[in-house]
């Protein structure tokens, strides 16, 4: 059963929500919750827990904040039409600033309110009379749910105020950036040993923090932050529990019929037409798009289609080996309403059909799984991260090829044809062509000091090197006169 299955409405009404804002912070109270009531059974721990992971997911259901961010800033996406492109020509042309768009905003507060209901659990917990067992692996859980809350806050924006209770001043400083990676080493490294494997539990429903996942953050933090040894060691941490493989087929790998039982998803964020929704498709549709040529997909009324136009460009879609069938998800030509055959080729206009549509979609809430962490992924970390530490090994082309292989790319690496250089490289091609349109490509590009060199190359004159990092959003610089502002903005 999806997590959100058990999220209680009644609880969404009742929890307050954390923010960085002050003045959010000290609205009216017409009603108020007891955290240490509530504590007192499994169920209420668990309501409050669930809201955490909520909180942690809206940012990213394909509708705005990490989308936006992530895609619109590189080298595969852009967009055009509807009210949202006010926000993405900003992102595109990298003339965002501290108040605008309000997606920054929008972020660091669903994150803060995710740290917050996790502090309350592990504040109250301990004076709970549910079981031991429970309670350490809650503990687990509400850490891993902070961590990774805490995880997109500092990919976005560098170190931020590092809330660990729900007490205290509302005025904080901003951790240094060793207090944040000492943090999240400790944090993913702690939980990984209490967490349970996928399936391990019963009744620990599909969707929550598992060893996987603690270790799997941990292998994407040490990449991110180039500490290659620790990266390859947790990666293999992860492949050796035996819980996790490639599913055999890429083009219904995102399908939501394949979701539960598909042992690639290393961590995901569930997701239900009822909500929270995956609003990929209601971008990724052309225009009066009814159906694919070959019939397989059929807009139908229950859909929608927005008036944003997310497109990918040819450079990207031309990079493809006409065999991979990962470009088989990525649709060229369509039959519109009028029953006319359009074609999208040599426009820059291609689209990612990616998360195939849901039949049973509800207006703009698909029911497609968004994978945070995929075993493809933890596959290429250990590759990128070999390669960084001595260079080509075989075992390094081994893990590519594994990925290679699913997408239809027999022909094997050849050691010998590789310098690092040229296999840091390549690794970056590969990850695009696995991991786009899933959040990626911005922090593959920082990390391989590609992100602002490659936007100067697309012609954008703004594409400067402060702009790795995003601003802190203007209201949190207004409310906390501790937090000081990224530099350049």
């Amino acid at each position: 059963m999806k997590i959100q299955n058990y999220i209680s409405s009644a609880l969404l009404g009742t929890l307050l929500l954390f923010s960085g804002c002050e003045n959010q912070l000290q609205e009216d109270v017409y009603s108020q919750l007891d955290p240490a009531a509530l504590m007192q059974s499994a169920n209420g721990v668990e309501r409050v827990l669930f809201n955490a992971y909520r909180d942690a997911q809206i940012t990213d259901n394909f509708g705005g904040n990490i989308w936006f961010q992530e895609e619109w800033t590189c080298d595969q996406f852009w967009e055009t039409g509807g009210a949202v492109n006010l926000q993405a020509v900003v992102m595109l042309n990298f003339t965002w600033d501290a108040s605008y768009p309000t997606q920054f905003t929008n972020l660091w507060n669903n994150c803060y309110a995710s740290v917050r209901n996790c502090n309350l659990v592990l504040e109250n917990i301990d004076n709970s009379p549910v079981e031991a067992t429970i309670k350490e692996r809650s503990k687990a859980e509400a850490r891993f749910v902070r961590a990774s809350a805490y995880y997109i806050l500092y990919t976005f924006f560098g170190p931020v105020p590092l809330r660990l209770t729900t007490v205290g001043d509302l005025s904080m400083a901003r951790a240094t950036d060793a207090e944040m990676q000492t943090y999240f080493e400790k944090e993913f490294a702690d939980v990984a040993k209490v967490l349970p494997n996928n399936g391990e539990v019963s009744g620990y429903g599909y969707g929550r923090a598992t060893k996987g996942a603690a270790l799997g953050y941990l292998t994407k933090f040490y990449l991110n932050n180039r500490q290659w040894q620790k990266s390859a060691d947790a990666a293999k941490q992860l492949m050796d529990l035996n819980k996790y493989a490639l599913w055999p087929d890429y083009t219904t790998l995102f399908t939501v019929d394949n979701e539960e039982k598909n042992k690639e998803f290393v961590w995901v964020y569930p997701c239900s037409p009822l909500g929270p929704g995956n609003e990929f498709m209601n971008g990724a549709f052309p225009a009066a798009f009814a159906k694919t040529v070959d019939g397989k997909i059929v807009f139908t009324s229950n859909m929608r289609n927005w008036a944003r136009m997310d497109r990918l460009m040819d450079l990207f879609y031309n990079s493809f080996d006409p065999a991979d069938t990962r470009r088989n998800l990525i649709i060229t030509e369509y039959i519109n309403s009028s029953g006319q055959k359009v074609s999208l080729l040599n426009q820059n206009n291609t689209r990612a059909f990616k998360f195939v549509p849901d039949i049973n979609a509800n207006a703009n809430s698909h029911g497609n799984d968004i994978p945070v962490i995929r075993y493809s992924d933890i596959l290429l970390a250990r590759a990128e991260a070999l390669n960084e530490i001595g260079g080509p090994t075989q075992e390094a082309l081994n893990l590519i090829q594994q990925v290679r292989d699913r997408a239809g790319l027999k022909t094997p690496l050849v050691l010998s044809s590789f310098t690092k250089e040229s296999l840091r490289d390549r690794i970056l091609q590969e990850r695009g062509w696995e991991l786009y349109g899933e959040k990626m490509r911005r922090q593959d590009l920082l990390r391989q000091d590609k992100f602002i060199s490659y936007a100067k190359s697309r012609g954008i004159a703004n594409a400067q090197d402060y702009r790795k990092l995003f601003p802190i959003p203007q209201p949190e610089i207004n409310a906390n006169p501790l937090c000081k502002q990224n530099p350049g903005y």
